[in-house]
């Protein structure tokens, strides 16, 4: 694709505390491509983990990249008038993936750990994949979806991290009756509890440090709410069916092994540190615990709107819309998780001192 002259803001990570609000050159979509003018930006785990480390697991930065991926907008145009897709003028939200298709993950049908993958934000790769952080976007046509009838963008916005955590609840199993544990009450894993309790979880307990954080699992449909640091919190189950780890921290994985039962299933979906990660692997073999790690998502999207269309109880979840100039106080709101649980950026507001 070729840059047009035009310029619009976009949110750019050049290294470790490091991002700045440029205006960038608004994009021209090629053959099979859509421009679309983002609405709303969901601040992710990740984009948080490049602002502050300079990059995410074993993800590192090496050149300047826009960052984002849970983006809603609207289609303007295509590049060529025969692409399949939404008409202009609908309001959409972006698939952040564009899996290779002919790699053997995913000919196995499994395009989500596709191993010449494409995501929108991420230093994966190098170059690195720009991401959708930016007033006017240009994607491939087959990632954008039309939001279901009466599903407004702000909730729209928190489709990839829903799509997340149902992946991760399907790679748990049937839940159906279950008792599931989520260690980590941050955005994710607040949709971790909601996607359980879609699945037919009987019960849902969650553990984290903060409590205006479990006031959110609590918005997310939890039942039990417990301080990870109280080892004598009263409601600190035992014996759970299965267990989630959406903290990315060594001590919550340890948690989902010491309170799964016997035979048990644990699902890592918190992307730990990089490096070698303490855990109590002789549970795993004296307990037959099952562990099995949950990485992104694929066809969970289209899942994902269906369900934030039809449930209202997912606005709980977004505590504060920034407008995009003023990017640098919504990370750090959104990286203090005692005053918000998901942070978007609305890319249309102008500045609140405006």
């Amino acid at each position: 694709m070729s840059a047009g002259k035009a310029l619009a803001p976009g949110c750019v990570i050049h290294g470790a505390g490091d991002l700045r609000v440029e205006d960038v050159p608004v994009p021209r979509p090629g053959p099979g491509e859509a421009l679309v003018a983002v609405r709303y930006g969901g601040v992710c785990g990740s984009d948080l983990h490049y602002w502050r480390h300079g990059g995410v697991g074993d993800f590192r930065l090496r050149e300047p990249m826009l960052l984002g991926h849970e983006v809603v907008g609207t289609v303007l145009s295509y590049g060529s008038p025969d692409t399949a897709g939404p008409a202009a003028g609908t309001s959409i939200a972006v698939h952040p993936a564009t899996p290779c298709g002919v790699c053997p993950e995913c000919v196995d049908g499994r395009r989500n750990v596709c191993r010449d993958t494409r995501y929108l934000g991420s230093a994966a790769r190098f170059p690195h994949v720009q991401g959708g952080f930016a007033a006017r976007i240009v994607v491939p046509a087959g990632q954008v979806r039309a939001l279901p009838a009466g599903l407004d963008p702000r909730r729209g916005a928190l489709a990839e991290p829903l799509s997340v955590a149902l992946h991760a609840v399907r790679r748990a199993g049937d839940l159906a009756g279950r008792h599931v544990l989520v260690t980590g009450a941050g955005p994710i894993g607040c949709l971790v509890v909601a996607a359980a309790k879609a699945a037919g979880a009987a019960h849902v307990t969650v553990t984290d440090l903060l409590p205006a954080a479990l006031e959110y699992a609590r918005a997310a449909g939890a039942d039990t709410l417990v301080r990870a640091d109280d080892p004598d919190d009263p409601g600190r189950p035992v014996d759970v069916d299965t267990a989630i780890e959406a903290s990315g921290v060594a001590a919550g994985l340890d948690t989902c092994l010491r309170l799964v039962r016997r035979g048990g299933t644990v699902v890592q979906l918190g992307m730990l540190r990089p490096g070698q990660s303490p855990f109590a692997g002789n549970l795993l073999v004296s307990r037959e615990i099952e562990l099995r790690g949950a990485f992104r998502f694929d066809g969970e999207f289209d899942d994902a709107l269906r369900l934030l269309a039809a449930e209202p109880a997912f606005d709980a979840l977004v505590s504060a819309v920034v407008p995009v100039r003023e990017a640098a106080s919504a990370f750090e709101l959104a990286a203090d998780r005692s005053r918000s649980c998901k942070v978007l950026l609305d890319f249309d507001a102008p500045p609140t001192a405006a």
